[in-house]
């Protein structure tokens, strides 16, 4: 009995564990709680770690140091799967109204640690830089904005060579965490709130919101994938071989099959273009003109099914051998009767040319002759199971190469010391090139979506039930002596930022759905995105919500720790 009971005692490893899990449980299932519409999610797990943390008092308190441990892996875990999720499309974030979408949600950022240094340097010289930088954190809702910052008083409290410096970095460590939770639950309900108020003053009509985005949506797609049958008119091609066609329209057209006199069949490189073959295939409408001058008539075929003795199959890449390389590397139509016609990957269509990559998790779409599409599925996997297999190798080196660049100092003038990218930030970024990339040399960083999602939850909840049983010991004393204070200068970070690039970004014709969205994103709030999804059954809200995402976390990251920094 007295061994099960020093277990809640104590202050060994066993302790550390037994109230990790207990937290964990408790947090999430506290999170889960729904009020209309309304619940904490992941952050339930800080609030039951800094009401244990509270009850565990500071005459035999938590070994610190394994829970900084505990606390910094997890916060790698968490950025570094965020960076292979959404490194995809980090890139093309940057395109057409996504330039806007991230000005806006940089300019969120911007004014609101504008806010938070006005509040330390004028209104409130009594703030500690740690105070003020988790009150930043907690209204932004940014957990890995919180980790950097703590991250770098702890690298100040050990190397600065200020006396005065080193012991104010030690002793406010904590007090980051505590102040983060004070201002965090305003950080939610205050977004959601601005979100309806922009939609009161607007007098927005969700409806023709709806309407207007699938518009835009019709007008953006002009130039997806199409069916098209193309005939063959242009003389100069009579005679020619595939491959010679091939050669040029290679980057315009997928050729699935070919009809003459009736019959379809799936050409071969060294098949010759008759007068009046007509090519079925895949293009963009973009390359329709392209293909009149090139080859000849050219309609926008049906989807029509195909039949007779060929056949047509989605197959998911599993095979590890052949991801990485080229369609032309391959060889699946130089080795059988088939050809790929489609590549269907994070949601995006391909169109598959000689020169495109395959990739883990692809799913390609087939068309061949029937006999030999079950080979053609074998070699190119089509396992699930195949590939949820852990790839964890990967995952290491990653980190490992995240951890290196977060180290590296970066010597900016008027700081104490050198800034850094730091846990959150160096895994942060590899991530996004690593998952943006897909894969260096023959070493992929594919993980399945099931995968990165625990490892994801996983990382948080320990991160935040570290920061709530560190900071838990002082958390009432803390409300004590300014909590109600560090609330409202909370509210004034959310609120004021968001409301004033609302209002801009409705000026500026942006449709209501997708700013609800970007203001999501500009925060990293998954919790009010899903407020926003409940707003209509569209994908203008997460569509904007990842647009911004990686950049405001970036900045986010990098922000917390200039703010802390230059107002120790």
């Amino acid at each position: 009995m007295d061994a099960i009971l020093s277990l809640f005692t104590g202050t060994g490893i066993g302790p550390v564990l037994v109230y990790l899990c207990i937290t964990a449980f408790a947090g999430v299932a506290l999170g889960k709680l729904n009020y209309k519409g309304l619940r904490l999610g992941i952050a339930g797990v800080l609030f039951v770690g800094l009401l244990l943390g509270h009850l565990k008092g500071t005459e035999a308190p938590l070994d610190p140091k394994l829970l900084a441990f505990i606390k910094e892996f997890g916060l790698i875990l968490f950025v570094y799967c965020i960076g292979i999720e959404v490194g995809p499309r980090f890139f093309t974030a940057f395109k057409d109204e996504g330039v806007k979408m991230n000005a806006l949600a940089a300019g969120i950022v911007v004014v609101g640690v504008g806010i938070a240094f006005g509040l330390k340097g004028i209104v409130d010289d009594s703030l500690s830089s740690s105070e003020i930088t988790g009150i930043l954190c907690g209204a932004v809702t940014n957990t890995p904005g919180l980790g950097a910052a703590q991250q770098a008083l702890s690298d100040v409290a050990n190397n600065a060579t200020d006396e005065v410096v080193r012991a104010t970095a030690a002793s406010t460590v904590q007090d980051a965490g505590m102040a983060y939770a004070i201002a965090y639950p305003f950080g939610v309900m205050g977004l959601i709130f601005a979100i309806l108020l922009i939609r009161y003053v607007f007098r927005v009509n969700i409806d023709k919101e709806v309407e207007n985005y699938n518009n835009e949506m019709g007008a953006a797609f002009s130039n997806k994938l199409e069916s098209v049958e193309v005939t063959v008119t242009n003389q100069n091609l009579f005679g020619r071989k595939i491959s010679f066609v091939k050669s040029f329209v290679d980057q315009e057209l997928a050729i699935s099959r070919i009809l003459r006199n009736n019959t379809f069949f799936i050409p071969s490189e060294d098949d010759e273009l008759m007068k009046g073959d007509v090519i079925y295939g895949v293009s963009s409408s973009e390359h329709i003109e392209l293909l009149r001058a090139q080859i000849g008539e050219v309609e926008i075929g049906d989807k029509r099914e195909v039949s007779g003795d060929l056949a047509m199959i989605n197959v998911l890449v599993t095979n590890r051998k052949i991801a990485g390389k080229t369609i032309g590397q391959v060889g699946i139509y130089r080795r059988y009767d088939a050809g790929i016609t489609r590549i269907f990957r994070d949601g995006r269509e391909i169109l598959p040319t000689l020169t495109t990559t395959l990739e883990l998790g692809d799913t390609v779409r087939i068309v061949g002759k029937k006999a030999l599409l079950s080979d053609v599925q074998k070699e190119i996997g089509d396992s699930a199971k195949e590939l949820s297999k852990p790839n964890t190798i990967p995952i290491f080196i990653g980190i490992l190469l995240g951890v290196v660049l977060g180290s590296i100092p970066l010597a900016v003038p008027g700081l104490p010391v050198p800034a850094k990218l730091g846990l959150a930030g160096g895994p942060l970024i590899v991530a996004i090139c690593l998952g943006y990339k897909g894969r260096v040399g023959s070493m992929d960083f594919y993980m399945t979506t099931g995968a990165n999602f625990i490892l994801r939850e996983l990382g948080i909840i320990l991160f935040f039930a570290c920061v709530g049983l560190s900071s838990g010991t002082n958390f009432v004393s803390s409300l004590s002596r300014g909590g109600m204070t560090w609330f409202l200068y909370g509210a004034a970070i959310t609120f004021i930022p968001v409301m004033i690039f609302a209002v801009i970004a409705r000026l500026m014709k942006m449709n209501y759905l997708k700013i609800s969205g970007m203001l999501a994103g500009s925060m990293t709030d998954p919790s009010v995105l899903e407020y926003a999804n409940s707003l209509a059954p569209v994908q203008a809200q997460s569509t904007a919500y990842a647009t911004v995402y990686p950049l405001t976390m970036f900045l986010r990251i990098l922000t917390a720790q200039i703010l802390v920094l230059t107002t120790l």
